[in-house]
Formats: C-alpha cells, structure tokens, sequence
C-alpha cells in the first residue's frame, strides 16, 4: 500500500533558529554526517546544519512556493544542499544519518513505520512538539521560547 501526503496539509511555521540549535545539538549531528530534513519549509535547518555543523543535507518540500524560497535562501547564503520536491512518503531515508521534522500528528503516524523500516541502525530522529507513535523517545526536551513551550523529541533506531 502506497501512503500519499500529497493532499494533506502542514502548516508551515518557520521554526527559531535557538530552536534549530537545540534540535541539531540533541541529535548530536556530526560533520559529514547525511541529514535529511522532512518539510524543509524556508531551510533554515540545512543551513544551520551545513554552516555550524558541517553536515551534508537533503531538503524535502512538497510545497512549490516552498522550495523557491528554500532556494533562494540557500543561493544566498551560500549554503549547497539537496532540494527534492515531492512526496516525502516516495522518498528512500536508508542513507540518513540524521531526520529532521516539524510535521504533525496524523503524517508522523504515517511516517513512523516508513522510519523503522527504512533507517539503518543508529540513524537519530528529531521531531519539534510531535511524537512518532508506537516509538519511545531516548530524549525529551523542553524549551520555552516567546511565551511558548515547546518539546524536541530524540529517537534512535
């Protein structure tokens, strides 16, 4: 059975940089290391992850307006990373070192069993206020930021 998100809507929400940090930080993201970002919205995660911690990226945005502004930001900063528009449900994860998502309840659901068959061993998951259901979390972390809680969840396979 093929899972489409094609039809199902994210908000984007573009995510603090501090938050980025943190989220990068708790995966303990190493230079040269492979890490895709599942709705990479504006891209402020690749090139947080290229520029501070060396690491190769791989943008998934199914969003055209998206990715043009993903472009646009990496052009200007300088940054290189991968931009692949589609359905990030088609997309082979097996080389992912690192996954990075702000995506939802109801598409983590989905995703989660695409992730456990699809990682290899020891490849970390950060997800920012949503958990993978049927998984448990190595870490938890909470962080107030603008009158806001949010929580990053740490996963490992």
């Amino acid at each position: 059975m093929v899972i489409s998100l094609t039809n199902l809507d994210v908000a984007y929400v573009p995510t603090p940089r501090s938050i980025v940090r943190r989220m990068l930080l708790l995966a303990q993201l190493r230079r040269g290391e492979l890490l895709f970002d599942l709705g990479a919205g504006d891209g402020r995660i690749l090139i947080e992850a290229a520029r501070s911690f060396g690491a190769h990226c791989v943008g998934v945005e199914i969003d055209p307006e998206r990715i043009a502004r993903l472009k646009d930001r990496l052009r200007s900063t300088g940054v290189e990373a991968n931009v692949i528009e589609g359905d990030l449900m088609q997309l082979d994860l097996s080389k992912a070192d690192v996954v990075t998502m702000y995506l939802s309840d109801s598409i983590n659901s989905r995703l989660a069993p695409k992730l456990a068959r699809e990682l290899k061993a020891g490849a970390r998951i950060v997800s920012l206020d949503y958990l993978l259901p049927e998984w448990r979390h190595e870490r938890e972390v909470i962080v107030k930021n603008a009158a806001m809680t949010r929580k990053i969840y740490l996963y490992r396979t």
